[in-house]
């Protein structure tokens, strides 16, 4: 196919204010995903689209396979709707204790 660029699970972005640790989720217009590496502000980066990845957790239990969104503002993964992103579902019961949960990104975009 002469017109394939790419398969698309991970895409080159520019880093955006302030720069990204490699392991961060980066939310950019209408996608979301893991930086790959520390990428500086304004330099291209890589972002995985899709997989399961362990990020940090806001204060609160979460359930298996619930859907989780990102609280762009706390830089964490929380079950409030709001104004937060959804990003995917909980691969794993969370006490509200946990610092972290694990995520299985959904390979879509944001709406």
């Amino acid at each position: 196919m002469k017109n394939f660029v790419q398969p698309g699970n991970v895409v080159t972005f520019l880093g955006q204010t302030g720069g990204h640790l490699g392991g961060d989720l980066v939310v950019i217009g209408s996608i979301f995903g893991v930086c790959a590496y520390n990428t500086a502000e304004g330099a291209e980066g890589e972002l995985a689209l899709g997989g399961v990845y362990t990020l940090p957790k806001a204060t609160g239990a979460i359930t298996a396979w619930a859907k989780v969104y990102w609280d762009a503002a706390a830089k964490k993964v929380t079950t409030t709707v709001g104004s937060n992103t959804l990003i995917g579902v909980a691969m794993l019961a969370e006490i509200s204790a946990a610092t972290v949960v694990t995520v299985r990104l959904n390979d879509s975009f944001t709406a």
